[in-house]
């Protein structure tokens, strides 16, 4: 899939209501993304976020800040109920950024996704916004200064 057809694809999806992009800039250019997919109303009103980051700011609280912020707009303003981040067992960076912020862990998803070539397990992650009513950005900035 080339860029293009991903940015239009993106743009389909966001304008029927199941997807909203993000991107992630730092000092002024693009480093990274967040989207929410899945979305889903009904008795479910849930959605899953997945993220990435240019490792050349990796380490940095980019990508925990970027994900506080789109679950918290999740929460409040699109009036989601549940979100949730499913992750590869392997990736250290991306399970730091939801041990960061408090996610929930729910369990393995065997053979959850196929990513390169392959069925792949994930863990399983996610948040309510029960569980963070003053908003995750709050919590995570709280945790992080010791507040």
């Amino acid at each position: 899939m080339t860029f293009t057809t991903m940015v239009r694809s993106l743009r389909r999806q966001a304008r029927q209501g199941t997807l909203l992009p993000f991107v992630v800039t730092y000092d002024g250019r693009l480093v990274g993304q967040v989207t929410v997919g899945g979305i889903t109303w009904g008795s479910l009103c849930s959605a899953h976020i997945g993220y990435w980051v240019d490792e050349r700011v990796a380490g940095r609280g980019v990508m925990p800040t970027s994900v506080a912020l789109v679950v918290d707009h999740c929460f409040r303003t699109v009036g989601l109920h549940r979100v949730e981040v499913n992750i590869r067992p392997e990736n250290a960076a991306s399970l730091r950024v939801v041990e960061k912020l408090g996610f929930r862990e729910e369990g393995t998803r065997a053979s959850f996704l196929h990513i390169a070539g392959g069925w792949r397990d994930h863990r399983s992650f996610a948040l309510t916004a029960d569980e963070v009513p003053g908003g995750l950005l709050a919590r995570w900035q709280s945790r992080a200064t010791g507040a």
